[in-house]
């Protein structure tokens, strides 16, 4: 075969070198599939007819006609079948002989004649026409590959192995003598079917070996082994996901620690149950104290309702409370009285007075009924400390506290009805302890839950009118309340639930109420044309005149009418005034007893 390559055997071999050349181990069993088939030479006649014998010495090649003496095998496929009809030569590595010298007798063959090994073989074969090319390589005194191989310029074998796997045989020694022949290969068969692809790759038959001038391995025209599926990038959509999974699953867990504090039951410190008695002084031990005498009254008649607050004075249900909280009910009117413990009882009304704006009531048949005790609002100092209990808007037992902001502040409520005998005149203590509409008739504590004053009137921020009825003008506490002293209240009360009736202390004479200077003017006339100095009364007696014009009452000074009446009011009667006068501008000081009337 000749495709260009120079081939290593076509050197003339003219030194008996060439005989020591070992060929290369079989790499089968030893039947001829591992050899190398190459085209051989076609010597000429006389050179072939002068071949008598063979000699083998040492490692000796057999060169054997192919085309002659090489058959296919009684096993045969088309696929065994040589493509090329020329001649080769078929090198194989014989025993050694028993001796060196010793000649080889001539075996005959069977079908065709045996060509003995041609130590020095002549022109090259005669089929190639065209002019041989030069070696690539400068010729080798020894004439073999490297480490006993073909060398990389050795043509790739022509000949197609069965497609069949063959099972491997262990090598074995070649029997001593040439090869037997086969029967040559018939023309016919020379073509080569294309391998099936499952029948190029795997198994164990010698075929297999890589060919570095191959198509393919396996066989020629066979398509490259498909490359194996790269597991990179199935490792990073998995680590992909794995992140995906951990990132929600940390989310939800940082999300659920960060709403509750841990993946732990949250158990926050607490201090552990201890006293819970309070000091007597102090605003809760008041409330605790005073809280079961104080009741919320829900009043209906006349077309209207209101809710105010109470204090109980005895034992026998007495409750004081404002006169405009039970005025709704006068005359047939309902009242409903509500304990701090939630018990409810129906009431009535014993008696009330419009000029002190003060009330008793009365329930029966609650037992437990615990009174508050009563202070002395003589001893009352601006600043003390004090405790409001009422039901604001309703809310009952509600506790404010404050001080007493001021004393002996003259207020005066009502005046609704327009003829003035609805007008309240009282010498108030101011505190800031918040009051608001529903407060009204509670009681403002001491330091020692004694009753000091009754809550009555608040100052309204938008208005000018004194009481906590509720009205337009009161929206709520601005920190301006005011409570009747409790030493008004208590000779008020006594008087109600004893007589059913309120004594008035009076001088006996008429104001000038739209006098508009400083002081309290005696008028000219009283309302009926009659005199405005009742004769015989207690002005008269002290040498009062009309025209006279008081300015103080016991040392402290009057501006109006209204505070000359509010400073008498302070007073029992029978209780004797120093009074401060101005009479054709000369100032006098006069003595009184105070009279008594009787109150509406």
């Amino acid at each position: 075969m000749n495709d260009g390559k120079p081939n290593w055997w076509s050197r003339p071999s003219s030194t008996p070198e060439a005989a020591r050349i070992p060929s290369p181990p079989p790499t089968d069993g030893g039947d001829g599939d591992g050899d190398f088939p190459l085209p051989a030479p076609q010597p000429p006649a006389e050179a072939a007819a002068a071949v008598e014998d063979t000699v083998v010495v040492e490692d000796t090649f057999v060169v054997e006609d192919v085309a002659a003496s090489v058959g296919p095998p009684a096993d045969a496929t088309p696929a065994d079948a040589v493509p090329d009809a020329a001649p080769t030569v078929l090198l194989t590595k014989g025993e050694p002989a028993a001796e060196p010298a010793a000649p080889v007798a001539e075996v005959p063959a069977a079908d065709a004649p045996q060509v003995p090994a041609v130590p020095e073989p002549a022109q090259p074969a005669p089929q190639a026409t065209q002019t041989q090319p030069q070696p690539l390589h400068a010729p080798d005194e020894y004439r073999t590959p490297p480490y006993g191989e073909p060398g990389p310029w050795a043509p790739a074998p022509p000949v197609q192995h069965p497609a069949a796997p063959v099972p491997p045989v262990p090598p074995q020694a070649h029997p001593q003598g040439p090869v037997p022949p086969q029967a040559p290969v018939p023309p016919q068969q020379a073509a080569v079917p294309p391998v099936p692809p499952q029948q190029q790759h795997g198994g164990t038959a010698p075929w297999m070996q890589y060919d570095p001038w191959g198509g393919a391995v396996g066989g020629v025209g066979t398509a490259p082994a498909p490359a194996k599926k790269s597991r990179k990038g199935l490792a990073l959509t998995g680590a992909l996901v794995f992140a995906l999974v951990t990132g929600v699953i940390g989310g939800g867990i940082g999300a659920y620690v960060e709403r509750n504090g841990g993946l732990t039951t949250v158990e926050l410190p607490q201090a552990d149950a201890g006293d819970t008695d309070r000091a007597p002084e102090s605003v809760a031990g008041i409330a605790a104290s005073a809280l079961p005498g104080v009741v919320t009254l829900h009043v209906s008649g006349g077309g209207s309702s209101g809710t105010g607050t109470g204090f109980v004075l005895d034992t026998k249900g007495h409750i004081l409370t404002n006169n405009h909280v039970v005025d709704a009910a006068e005359s047939s009117g309902d009242i409903s009285v509500t304990f701090s413990s939630g018990e409810t009882a129906r009431a009535k009304i014993v008696g009330k007075d419009t000029g002190y704006d003060l009330a008793v009531v009365q329930v029966t048949g609650v037992s437990g009924l615990k009174p508050l005790p009563l202070g002395n609002s003589d001893n009352v100092r601006v600043g003390d400390p004090v405790v409001a209990i009422g039901a604001p808007f309703d809310l009952s037992n509600t506790v404010t506290s404050g001080i007493i902001s001021a004393k002996e502040r003259p207020i005066t409520a009502g005046g609704e009805k327009g003829d003035g005998t609805d007008i309240s005149y009282v010498d108030a203590l101011q505190t800031d302890a918040p009051i608001n509409p529903g407060n009204s008739g509670g009681p403002l504590l001491d330091s020692k839950a004694r009753v000091i004053g009754i809550n009555s009137a608040i100052r309204a921020a938008g208005g000018s009118g004194d009481g906590d009825g509720g009205g337009a003008g009161q929206p709520g506490s601005i920190g301006l309340g005011f409570a009747i002293p409790i030493n008004q209240g208590k000779r008020v009360a006594e008087e109600l639930i004893n007589t059913g009736k309120a004594t008035h202390p009076v001088i006996g004479v008429s104001l000038d109420m739209q006098f508009k200077g400083d002081g309290a003017r005696v008028g000219e006339k009283g309302k009926d044309g009659s005199a405005s100095v009742t004769a015989g009364g207690p002005a008269a007696k002290a040498g009062l005149r009309p025209g006279d014009v008081i300015t103080k009452v016991d040392g402290q000074r009057v501006h109006n009418g209204e505070e000359l009446i509010v400073k008498i009011r302070a007073h029992r009667p029978g209780d004797k005034l120093q009074l401060t006068l101005t009479r054709g501008g000369k100032e006098l000081t006069k003595t009184l007893t105070l009279g008594s009337s009787q109150g509406t």
